[in-house]
């Protein structure tokens, strides 16, 4: 069994969906960007074998029996049908009381129909059936199963007078009505789902707003197992939940359009579960815009907050190293999936070589002008802007300011000649011996390779390289060609310029570009043509 689902695109076509019996879809979306209007949507088809589990549901019990009568059950939920299907049901619940009310009717209901089933079968001599029957696990056995595995501490069960009550730890017995909110939440979700009709299209609106994922994960996941003849869609904010569920599709909801008051299409594209790629990729894409931009370092690192300025347009995504970079990038433009991801990556320079520049950049890598991202905060250019930003509210002279961190900053270097050069250095000589390493030609022919690097030549280059540079003042080829980061010098530019440290002085760049387009313009030459690459797509 199935149902179909048709959702307008904003692009003008609609995406059609089949979801099967057994078969679970996430919306994935940020506030505002149509979900609860896209499951309104989805139900109201279906709405005769659909039950809407609301983000905006009540969350108490006014009562812990069964207080309605067959008759009051059965009008409730046809006007609850009815209702969900108005187009204030989006934010608004007229009957949050009387859910609550039917779950605890259907609990049990539930409970005691199975009773009066084994009793009838032990009445009529009928041990065989008897047996069948009580194999079949109550609601609220499967209720108490999944609190357990959800790491919820609580037993539920139904004593005299047809009351739901609640313990913990074997303890005295309350109502669950004084259950906590995760606690009663847990509940009427999974009350919910166990009692609906076998063929039921079962929609989660929102489920982490009154659960913690630690809870909400694994119960879904236990109730998709325990009704796999009912289908589910589950909107969400929480990027992690379609990950927990691998088997499932994910819809990916970045806007919505508007026809009056209500939504009349969608911005979306559908991640399949059969997509070849990782999970912390998986992530990224699900947390992300159509473009993303893979970049080295971490979320603390000084490269994300300046790339995401610099690049407003695009989802910055931090990787550990250029490796991660380039894995990224690669496996989704290697992947026919995820077409409509346009994926670019940035990587320190590291005195790379031209070819391997270009190399990288016909995988949509591009790498750093300048050294490493510092070098981009320190430009002398941006020292600049920042030094007549600074004595506008100082007095103080930018001229003298901007003399006295390059003379501290060049002082601060020399100390490092050496093991700045061999460090530049480094990045060379590995890539000569990568060179001369033998290629599948010459291993089959068997040909002997034979290296011979002057290692102490490279190094005495590059000292000569930037002793001349400290020597002849220019500070410009110091910080964009050498690991200057590993030196006092970026303190001692941060103090000279009026800053108490390294983290106000960067502070203050993150800020400029916010403020100034001239310095915005200046960093974004920096990275050659990566910002009209991305326009283009």
């Amino acid at each position: 069994m199935l149902f179909n689902l048709t959702i307008p695109r904003s692009t003008g076509e609609s995406l059609n969906l089949v979801i099967h019996f057994g078969e679970a879809l996430f919306i994935l979306g940020a506030n505002g960007t149509g979900k609860s209007s896209l499951m309104q949507h989805l139900y109201n088809p279906h709405h005769a074998n659909a039950r809407w589990i609301s983000a905006h549901r009540q969350t108490w019990f006014s009562s812990n029996a069964m207080d309605l009568s067959p008759y009051q059950k059965r009008q409730l939920e046809s006007s609850i049908q009815g209702g969900d299907t108005s187009l204030e049901a989006r934010w608004k619940d007229n009957y949050a009381q009387q859910r609550a009310s039917i779950a605890i009717y259907d609990l049990i209901d539930a409970e005691n129909v199975r009773a009066r089933s084994i009793a009838d079968a032990v009445d009529g001599n009928d041990i065989e059936l008897a047996k069948t029957l009580s194999k079949k696990d109550a609601p609220i056995k499967i209720i108490n199963e999944l609190l357990r595995l959800s790491n919820i501490p609580i037993e539920i069960f139904v004593r005299e007078s047809d009351q739901v009550v609640a313990r913990k730890h074997g303890g005295v017995p309350y109502s669950i009505a004084e259950l906590s909110d995760g606690e009663r939440n847990a509940l009427l979700i999974a009350a919910d789902v166990l009692t609906v009709k076998q063929g039921t299209l079962i929609l989660v609106d929102e489920p982490e707003r009154h659960l913690h994922r630690s809870i909400i994960s694994p119960l879904l996941t236990l109730l998709f197992s325990k009704r796999d003849d009912c289908a589910f869609i589950v909107s969400t904010h929480d990027v992690m939940l379609p990950l927990d569920n691998p088997s499932a599709r994910t819809l990916l909801i970045r806007s919505c359009t508007y026809n009056g008051s209500s939504v009349s299409a969608w911005d979306t594209d559908l991640v399949s579960p059969g997509t070849e790629i990782d999970d912390d990729l998986k992530r990224d894409i699900l947390g992300g815009r159509r473009k993303l931009l893979f970049i080295e370092g971490t979320e603390k690192s000084l490269d994300k907050p300046l790339y995401s300025l610099v690049f407003p347009s695009i989802s910055v995504v931090a990787k550990s190293s250029c490796r991660d970079v380039e894995h990224a990038v690669s496996s989704i433009r290697d992947s026919d999936d995820l077409h409509w991801l346009h994926a670019f990556g940035i990587i320190d320079n590291d005195r790379r070589t031209e070819s391997d520049i270009n190399r990288l950049k016909g995988k949509g890598i591009y790498a750093l002008s300048v050294f490493s991202v510092e070098s981009i905060y320190y430009h002398p250019n941006v020292q600049a802007l920042i030094a007549q930003r600074h004595a506008a509210v100082t007095g103080d002279n930018p001229s003298i300011s901007l003399d006295n961190a390059k003379n501290a900053a060049i002082e601060a270097v020399k100390p490092h000649v050496q093991r700045l050069s061999e460090r530049a250095a480094e990045k060379a000589l590995r890539e000569e011996v990568f060179r001369h390493l033998p290629g599948r030609e010459e291993i089959t022919a068997g040909l002997p390779v034979n290296i011979s690097i002057d290692v102490g030549g490279a190094v005495k280059v590059e000292r000569e390289r930037l002793q001349n540079a400290l020597d002849m003042g220019n500070l410009e080829e110091i910080i964009s060609q050498y690991p200057i980061r590993e030196t006092p010098a970026l303190d001692k530019i941060a103090k000279e310029l009026g800053f108490q440290n390294r983290e106000q002085y960067e502070g203050a760049v993150r800020k400029l570009l916010m403020d100034d387009d001239e310095a915005l313009t200046f960093v974004r030459s920096l990275f050659g043509t990566l910002e009209a690459d991305i326009s283009a797509v």
